[in-house]
């Protein structure tokens, strides 16, 4: 039974030199998890992650330089519950490093899209969504894997960042998109005031905007005609401060195929420039009729050389699935027995790229976990997602092995 789960930061600051000790988590709260596996698995090879950890170090000592750190998925990720919860821990441990929002995308705007938590969007247009789970893609996807677009005549998306945010500073926006006849030029509305873009970029599909310093709302105002419209597949929000960025970009249903078919997701990448990308993708993988594990090892090594493309020595972490049940029949389910298979998977393309592996699937508590959490109220009836409160208690977790490992590195243990 869940009791009541009590997260203790301890934190101490002197000058510049960090003294930190991990969130002290109580285990015995979740009698059938395995809180005490909770860490980062090395592989022997750690090159690439000393690399990460020595820079991630170096910007937080020095004040000088950028961290950026990409968590890419699925609805667990779409969601956005449970990377806000790291990111929001990783700028409160190290509030004298917090850069740019960065990657963002109006995901509501469409029917049925879930937004992530810290920020809103709305429009009173009606917007198509695509994404690349679908079987046709009528336009190609960037980064995000994901496109809105509208055939309104005006249309308008407002931007909004909830308060108990850590405030970014926005000082450049880079629109990501395209119109069909490359003549619709959107403006960027900033309260009264309205920014043309200062440089066009049709070959990488990119808008940049010079704009007065905000934290809260802006207004992207699109005006298209019946056979030419504006679509929108990502907005990255830049300021020129060191420190720490951390994206966060998911599609409910994709799996890694998904994003292997986008085909500007190395261009849209170059921008985000990533140190550390964290792979939550894999439940959709192992969700269908068929797994084939052979298939899944090469098509995550695709996607991780697209991203070597961009930094050849970037660092990965491997998020192995949740624990997980698959609908049956009318309020039936039955558990994923893929589970442990997939696991191992993920401990075998750590060892090939020189990645960490985050166990959350061994730290639940393994197979048939699940529906323990459900009935500790940390997750949905689908028994697939998990509910606010279980996001945040995973990226509590995950923050708390990301914190050990550092400190570990630090002291030179691998």
């Amino acid at each position: 039974m869940l009791k009541k789960i009590y997260l203790i930061p301890i934190f101490l600051f002197l000058t510049n030199i960090l003294v930190s000790q991990p969130f002290q988590v109580p285990i015995d709260t979740l009698e059938f998890a395995c809180f005490d596996k909770n860490s980062l698995r090395i592989p022997a090879d750690a090159t690439l992650l000393n690399l990460f950890f020595d820079k991630f170090d170096s910007v937080v000592r020095t004040g000088k330089g950028n961290i950026n750190i990409l968590h890419i998925g699925g609805s667990h990720v779409q969601a956005g519950t449970f990377p806000h919860r790291i990111r929001k821990n990783i700028l409160q441990a190290y509030p004298e490093s917090v850069a740019r929002r960065g990657m963002i995308f109006p995901y509501s705007v469409a029917p049925k899209c879930n937004n992530p938590i810290d920020y809103r969007v709305s429009s009173e247009q009606q917007f198509s969504l695509i994404r690349n789970v679908y079987k046709e893609l009528e336009k190609p996807l960037g980064v995000t894997g994901i496109a809105v677009y509208t055939h309104d005549t005006l249309a308008e998306i407002s931007f909004s960042f909830r308060g108990d945010s850590p405030r970014f500073e926005t000082e450049k926006i880079y629109l990501l998109g395209f119109s069909d006849k490359n003549t619709i030029i959107p403006v960027i509305q900033i309260d009264t005031i309205e920014y043309q873009p200062v440089k066009i970029d049709t070959a990488l599909r990119r808008f940049t905007y010079s704009v007065k310093s905000f934290t809260d709302t802006f207004v992207i105002r699109m005006v298209n005609d019946s056979a030419n419209v504006f679509t929108i597949t990502g907005v990255f929000l830049d300021n020129a401060k060191s420190g720490i960025t951390y994206h966060s970009i998911g599609v409910n249903g994709a799996n890694v195929p998904s994003y292997l078919r986008c085909d500007y997701f190395v261009t849209d990448l170059e921008l985000l420039q990533p140190d550390l990308v964290i792979f939550g993708i894999g439940i959709n993988d192992a969700a269908g009729d068929h797994f084939d594990t052979l298939e899944f090892v090469n098509n995550y090594i695709r996607l991780i050389d697209k991203v070597k493309e961009v930094n050849p020595n970037c660092a990965f972490i491997f998020i192995t699935n949740n624990d997980s049940y698959k609908k049956i029949s009318r309020n039936k389910y039955a558990v994923n027995t893929r589970g442990p298979v997939v696991q191992q998977q993920f401990y075998k393309l750590a060892i090939m790229t020189g990645g960490a592996v985050w166990d959350q699937f061994e730290i639940m508590g393994g197979l048939k976990s699940m529906d323990k959490w459900k009935d500790a109220g940390l997750a949905k009836n689908d028994r697939i997602h998990f509910n606010n409160q279980g996001y945040n208690l995973l990226g509590d977790l995950f923050f708390n092995a990301f914190i050990d490992t550092l400190i570990k590195r630090q002291n030179r243990e691998f």
